[in-house]
């Protein structure tokens, strides 16, 4: 009876690490595309602070 029981705690302890993996593996994929979304942020940002700056340089020229 005391075999049993601890063979249920392996298992339920075995499919708790295989769901906790799974969560973890998801949430890193979800970061790695946040991180990317941001990273693309950045660059368009830059592009258009680039544009405004020339437009204005443009527009005291005049």
């Amino acid at each position: 009876m005391k075999n049993i029981f601890s063979l249920i705690a392996l298992v339920i302890s075995l499919g708790l690490i295989i769901f906790l993996y799974f969560q973890l593996s998801s949430t890193q994929e979800a970061l790695r595309q946040a991180e990317q979304r941001y990273a693309d942020c950045e660059k368009v940002t830059f592009q258009l602070q680039n544009q405004l700056t020339a437009q204005q340089r443009a527009a005291e020229a005049k």
